[in-house]
């Protein structure tokens, strides 16, 4: 006896709409593949590689990838042909159950740049389940006194396939009391029943064993069987009945144990006993409604006893019957459908994969730090999830594919603010109240070189006494960088240029690491009052940044060096002058004059002059000028005075200590008639600068004047111009303003050779107008330096004091 489900027209349009919905899902994806279930070891699925417009040169070096949340050993891909094929055993049953849709979602990830495709791989059923019943005999106790057409339930076979493979049909042996039944519900439920066909005589046939075949509609068709062992007993004759045959019911998932879902009601018109009725789950029942409900037998209560979860199983459909306590026992039937209603019981779950850590400070906005999945298993609203990022922050979320989020670099980064980031990851669900779950994602900046090293300031100034040790050090130079390890190791090294005929290199150097510079040689006041040069620091990145630092060292004089005497003519020897004077000149009357020069310069530079006696008590009629050197006479000369003195000066600079030359004058006494004569032939003997100079005297006087009116207004542009321009490099810097000193004691004396250079590079040699007239006031000077020009035997001379000296200097002035 065959029998098949039979539907109406509107289980037909509620499978037309399920074809559709299952036909809009499959094309959500990027790429979609099928497969059938239990397809061996190294199936074909698809060219995966291809088909995402891959070259399959560049799958290994971008890091080609399949994940899969949960099925991630099913399918694999060969990264040499870039085929994607089946790895482990599928089976759709298991993985799927008996959803009508079964797929495998796969991502694909690929590297440089970083890309993510969605694959669904659909799993295609084959009838390899075939069906099976509960039991496999089945006995089922039957009063004679039933009528026919008297139907008895039975419990159908179920088939784990989907589709065609699992439409059941049924067969029973041919008999002559019983035929077979099965019917579909509009709730998509077969019903299988036993009819009774005639009335059944105990007397005749006790028990009637019949043979219940399931067949399957797959190719080659599969079939089950059940053995049916039908009592007849003689006895109680009206079964309990249910007011309904299928009762639905919901409850929520959350509801505590205990909560009644229903009170079933059946009726047995039979009195006594006969009448008396238990109420039973039928037999066989599923482990799951035995965890989750309780029956009461004497009142029909179902109530719960478990806990419920909707994630797990969303409707119980439970077979009720209601047995009464006759001698023949007779039973009805009814079934509960129990609808479990979702609640948002359940938090968001948040993934974080395949993070890009650290990321480069100088990243373009856009890049892809790091991909978020998430996922609720509630249904609804309560499994709608929306993602939040950490507010504040340079980065963004940016929904990818349904719940997949790339976390981006929305704004460009600095490391010297911010060295790191922790970025806290939000999901929340739309239920009432919602709930929500976070991940944290530390999001660390690494350095590049983009900040060069920097000095405190721009220029220092240094001062150095001369004749300083070889390898002393004078400075220490600091530059700091904000980057970070190999970027902030700063080192240092002189920018070469040429001092005069010299490398700079050849006066100073500086430590790479420590910045400590030293001066190789001794200094020479004399020869350098300024040394200016430049300090490079360079950090070591690639490529390394740098800055630069100016040096300005000042050489201090000190006194180093003894005055040196002038010859006045070419016959005169090395510190002796020799002088014919007349007998009758009167009292302060100039005879003579000793010249000297000192080569160093303020205070070490200034000399005087002291006659020194030949013996104790002994008087002479001559003194010297203590600044000038001026040997003049006392008183007028007479007749007992020798005529020939020998004369010694003391020359004495103001250094500590002091020192001095001693000056050897020879006087010779002549009568007033031979003084022309003699006179005469010291001129004619000594031609030269010395006879010059007589003659220039005069007229150096009012050059001296003429020039000294012009030097306030010239120091005045000076000073104006030396502060608008900046410094050249690559030439000699200008001298320092000068300071002109008169008084009435006489004048300050110095070197009458070369002035001494301040440079900080090569160029031209410049220096500062300077001028000495004892007509001036007693001092005038600047703030930065001072100056004097002096006559003497070579004509005029120029000499600079370095700032160390311009209070002293004004001090004696004043």
């Amino acid at each position: 006896m065959l029998s098949s489900w039979q539907g109406g027209p509107r289980p037909r349009q509620l499978l037309l709409w399920l074809l559709i919905l299952a036909a809009w899902e499959t094309g959500s994806g990027q790429l979609h593949y099928s497969v059938p279930e239990e397809a061996k070891h190294g199936t074909f699925v698809g060219r995966i590689a291809q088909d995402l417009g891959l070259e399959l040169a560049e799958l290994v070096p971008r890091l080609f990838r399949v994940a899969s949340k949960t099925h991630g050993d099913l399918l694999e891909v060969n990264l040499q042909n870039g085929i994607l094929f089946v790895n482990s055993r599928i089976d759709r049953e298991e993985l799927c159950g008996r959803s009508a849709e079964c797929s495998v979602h796969l991502e694909v990830i690929v590297d440089r740049p970083l890309q993510v495709f969605h694959v669904e791989v659909k799993v295609r059923d084959i009838n390899d389940n075939p069906p099976i019943f509960p039991e496999s005999k089945k006995r089922i106790i039957i009063a004679e006194s039933r009528p026919p057409e008297t139907r008895f339930p039975l419990d159908g076979a179920s088939d784990a396939d989907i589709g065609v493979n699992s439409a059941l049909t049924y067969r029973l042996d041919p008999n002559d009391y019983f035929t077979l039944d099965a019917q579909n519900s509009l709730e998509q439920m077969s019903s299988l029943s036993l009819v009774l066909r005639k009335t059944l005589d105990r007397e005749e046939i006790q028990e009637h064993s019949l043979l219940l075949t399931a067949s399957d509609g797959g190719k080659p068709e599969l079939t089950g069987t059940v053995q049916l062992l039908i009592t007849i007993l003689d006895v109680n004759d009206n079964a309990p009945e249910f007011y309904q045959s299928v009762y639905k019911v919901t409850v929520l998932e959350n509801a505590f144990n205990g909560t009644l879902v229903i009170k079933l009601n059946a009726t047995d018109p039979d009195d006594g006993t006969n009448g008396d009725i238990v109420y039973s789950f039928r037999r066989p029942v599923s482990p799951a409604v035995v965890y989750a409900f309780t029956i009461n037998p004497n009142n029909g209560e179902i109530r719960t006893k478990g806990k419920l979860d909707f994630e797990e199983k969303k409707l119980y459909e439970i077979s009720v019957e209601a047995v009464d306590k006759g001698n023949i026992p007779m039973a009805g039937h009814c079934t509960l459908l129990v609808e479990v209603l979702d609640v948002n019981d359940n938090a968001p779950e948040v993934t974080i994969t395949s993070l890009s850590l650290p990321i480069r400070e100088d990243t373009q906005p856009s890049a892809i730090i790091a991909l978020i999945s998430v996922s609720d298993r509630d249904s609804g609203s309560n499994g709608q999830v929306t993602c939040t990022l950490t507010p504040h922050v340079p980065f963004k979320l940016v929904s990818t594919y349904k719940n997949y989020y790339s976390l981006v670099l929305d704004s460009a980064l600095d490391r010297e603010s911010v060295s790191a980031y922790e970025l806290v990851v939000t999901a929340r669900d739309g239920g009432s109240p919602s709930l929500w779950a976070t991940a944290s994602v530390s999001v660390g900046v690494a350095d590049v070189n983009d900040n060069a090293p920097a000095f405190a300031q721009p220029e220092y100034t240094v001062f150095v006494k001369e004749n300083n040790p070889p390898g002393c050090h004078i400075f220490t130079v600091s530059a700091q960088d904000a980057d970070a390890q190999e970027n902030a190791l700063v080192s240092y090294s002189l920018v070469e240029r040429r001092v005069g005929e010299r490398a700079l290199s050849s006066y100073v150097s500086v430590h790479a690491e420590s910045g400590k510079v030293y001066a190789l040689q001794p200094l020479d006041h004399e020869e350098l009052e300024l040394l200016q040069f430049q300090v490079s620091a360079r950090d070591s990145g690639v490529p390394p940044l740098g800055s630069n630092v100016t040096l300005q060292v000042f050489v201090l004089d000190e006194n180093d060096n003894a005055p040196a005497l002038l010859t006045p003519g070419a016959g005169s020897a090395g510190g002796t002058v020799s002088e014919l004077m007349p007998r009758s000149v009167g009292a302060g009357h100039v005879v003579a004059k000793v010249r000297a020069v000192d080569a160093d310069s303020g205070y070490n530079a200034w000399l005087s002059y002291e006659l020194q006696l030949a013996a104790v008590g002994a008087r002479i009629p001559f003194c010297v000028g203590l600044y000038t050197g001026e040997i003049s006479t006392t008183r007028p000369l007479d007749e007992v005075d020798a005529p020939h003195h020998r004369l010694l000066v003391l020359v004495k600079d103001h250094g500590e200590p002091a020192l001095t030359a001693t000056a050897t004058v020879l006087l010779s006494l002549v009568e007033s008639g031979q003084a022309p004569q003699a006179s005469s032939r010291a001129s004619a003997g000594a031609v030269g600068p010395e006879a010059a100079l007589v003659d220039v005297n005069v007229y150096l006087i009012i050059a001296i004047c003429a020039v000294s009116s012009l030097l306030v207004l010239t120091l005045l542009l000076y000073t104006a111009l030396r502060c608008s321009a900046p410094p050249t490099e690559g030439a000699c810097a200008p001298g320092k303003p000068t300071l002109v000193c008169s008084s009435a004691a006489g004048s300050w004396s110095y070197s009458q050779q070369r002035r001494p250079r301040v440079c900080s590079g090569e160029g031209p040699h410049k220096t500062d107008l300077m001028a000495f007239s004892p007509s001036l006031p007693p001092c005038l000077g600047s703030a930065e330096g001072t100056g004097q020009r002096e006559e003497d035997s070579e004509g005029l001379k120029e000499v600079s004091l370095p700032n160390s000296y311009i209070e002293h200097s004004l001090i004696k002035c004043i």
